[in-house]
């Protein structure tokens, strides 16, 4: 997998994140589906256009170059059988990798200031975490047992806040995260904030995490 952020309390300062290694977006896909067990499917890609890369989509104003479906029907696409995701990225090595949430994990969505915020105040709770993704677009997603887009609203109103006044979103059924190391066009490539290893392989439920995110969020805005 690729290289993780140092640590939680030196990330909080830092915001600090290390070169990936030079694995290919196949590699990392049968990876996920072998490893993991996830469900993976390819989006769309960068293509070269008069010098600049633009999204295989054919929008020249894409919001997420190279990193959303290529096609609506995506949710039944999406495999964790390892020789289909092998078929499939052979067809297209540079399509983004994207996981689907709602089956084996959902996600909670923060922006980074507040995601780097919560990393350091989880490692002083001494909890234990999944899988943490970094976007381009400066915005980690906490990987979490499904089942969480239920539960978030109620939780962050437990803890006094209005779910409308924090920008803290639970990614479902229906929806999507690009894995690493998928590229956002020429903003940079998703990178993991924590990578998958067999430590985390037991996911944390929202319950588990949504004081430090949504306290990190309050604080945010």
């Amino acid at each position: 997998m690729e290289e993780t952020i140092a640590g939680a309390q030196d990330t909080q300062t830092a915001g600090h994140i290390p070169q990936q290694r030079g694995e290919s977006l196949l590699e990392n896909a049968v990876r996920y589906a072998e490893e993991r067990h996830w469900d993976v499917f390819p989006g769309t890609w960068l293509e070269a256009v008069d010098g600049r890369q633009r999204c295989s989509c054919g929008d020249a104003s894409c919001p997420a170059p190279g990193a959303h479906p290529a096609r609506p029907d995506w949710a039944t696409q999406a495999t964790g059988g390892a020789t289909v995701v092998r078929r499939m990225w052979q067809k297209q090595p540079a399509a983004a990798i994207l996981l689907p949430t709602g089956r084996t994990f959902d996600a909670l969505s923060v922006p980074e200031s507040a995601g780097f915020l919560a990393l350091a105040r989880m490692e002083r709770m001494e909890l234990t975490l999944g899988p943490v993704t970094l976007t381009p677009d400066r915005r980690m997603q906490f990987f979490v047992l499904p089942g969480a887009t239920a539960k978030v609203p109620e939780l962050v109103r437990k803890l006094g806040w209005s779910p409308a006044s924090l920008d803290l979103m639970a990614l479902g059924e229906g929806a999507y995260v690009a894995a690493p190391p998928t590229r956002f066009g020429s903003r940079g490539a998703v990178q993991w904030a924590c990578r998958p290893t067999p430590a985390n392989r037991w996911l944390p439920d929202a319950e588990e995490l949504i004081s430090p995110l949504a306290y990190a969020c309050g604080r945010d805005r």
